[in-house]
């Protein structure tokens, strides 16, 4: 059976795949510090996750703390080992921020033996999420990153410096780094969100993103099933300006008299497919889930987007509703249900399911959302590289 670890860690991987196309407003992911010696220090703290190593998710792991003599912010290699002695504590590695990317001088610590790398912010400042560096933005060779196998957390600059005096005291400072609520969850399943669209013709992201459902259906169904996990799809849509209504423009790329738009896949309305075409077929994947769900069975969504993905190519002039009625027959759901679900998308009059919608990316307030993103109980992530 799938333990809470296992699931906490497979989202959160899903969720580090798919959040770097998004934009926004972002909240620190954040897990527990507690210090059990020396007891001027006793207590727990907060520290940011960072987003490179192996994170002991669902766990905690007990070190003893050393702050190097020297090369103490770490972009170095060490020339002293940092790994514990037998029958001692595993050694936390406290290094000062700034110089290099984060993720050189985890490296460097665990090049050195080091269990597990705390950062020492050197600023006063909100937490932020330690992040690995982007191609081409001056990291150099980078090969090193994938090789981070220790956990790696950011703490404050105050926490940093009584550490810091602690340990110049000669007292020891133990440490205990708790995973257990590293993903923020209202009860014991975790709920996501992926905001996404049918539009099959946008270049590689559109590649990327039908990879990744069809890489993730087996384990997404198999995580709903189990009851470890609430997905709910999401499909962005925008409105008309009322001045615009009548335009050749509004006409082809949205439904409802200018209620729900959608770009055109080519940015040609004159030709191939159009918004249109796209809002009604994401108005169709919202009204299969909401039938789905409804029928104890969400994760079929899963089957249907594959599914009509393969079958129903805009490549191939496929993309019709005929062919999206072919797959949902085939996966044995109410297609009627489906249908009254859609509406008229000619009329003059509101859908709820498309209010639903915007209304979900009105809730975002400041946060906003590029194709191919993912919510973990209603929160996103941050990033800093150094």
């Amino acid at each position: 059976m799938m333990t809470m670890r296992t699931k906490q860690s497979f989202l959160w991987c899903v969720w580090i795949l798919l959040c770097r196309p998004c934009v926004g407003t972002f909240v620190v992911e954040k897990n527990n510090l507690k210090i059990s010696s020396p007891q001027s220090l006793k207590g727990i703290y907060e520290c940011a996750i960072g987003n490179f190593g192996v994170p002991k998710y669902g766990g905690t792991m007990i070190g003893a703390v050393v702050y190097p003599k020297t090369n103490q912010n770490g972009c170095k290699p060490f020339d002293a080992s940092l790994s514990s002695k037998p029958g001692t504590f595993p050694s936390f590695v406290l290094i000062d921020r700034g110089e290099c990317f984060f993720t050189l001088k985890a490296w460097n610590a665990q090049k050195a033996g080091a269990a597990a790398i705390l950062v020492a912010d050197d600023r006063t400042e909100p937490l932020i999420t330690m992040d690995t560096p982007e191609e081409g933005n001056g990291a150099g060779n980078d090969d090193y990153v994938e090789k981070i196998n220790i956990p790696s957390a950011l703490i404050s600059k105050s926490l940093g410096d009584n550490i810091k005096h602690a340990l110049a005291s000669g007292e020891m400072v133990n440490v205990n780094l708790d995973w257990r609520e590293a993903l923020p969850h209202p009860d014991e399943r975790v709920e996501y969100e992926f905001w996404t669209s049918s539009n099959d013709e946008c270049g590689p992201k559109c590649e990327s993103e039908l990879n990744f459902v069809k890489g993730f259906k087996g384990a997404a169904q198999l995580l709903e099933q189990k009851g470890f996990a609430k997905f709910t799809p999401h499909y962005i849509t925008w409105y008309c300006p009322e001045a615009f209504i009548l335009s050749q423009q509004c006409k082809s790329q949205c439904i409802n008299n200018g209620r729900y738009c959608a770009p055109d896949p080519e940015l040609d309305y004159k030709r191939g497919y159009n918004g249109r075409d796209v809002v009604i077929q994401n108005l169709r994947q919202v009204c299969f889930f909401k039938v789905a769900n409804e029928s104890g069975k969400p994760w079929q969504w899963w089957d249907y987007v594959t599914d009509f993905s393969i079958r129903c190519p805009m490549k191939e002039n496929k993309y019709t509703q005929d062919c999206s009625d072919q797959v949902i027959k085939s996966l044995g759901v109410d297609l009627k249900k489906v249908k009254d679900c859609i509406g008229d998308p000619n009329a003059n009059v509101e859908n709820p399911v498309l209010n639903a919608e915007q209304d979900a990316q009105a809730s975002c307030q400041k946060q906003q959302y590029s194709r191919q993103s993912v919510q973990v109980s209603k929160r996103p992530l941050s990033h800093q590289f150094v």
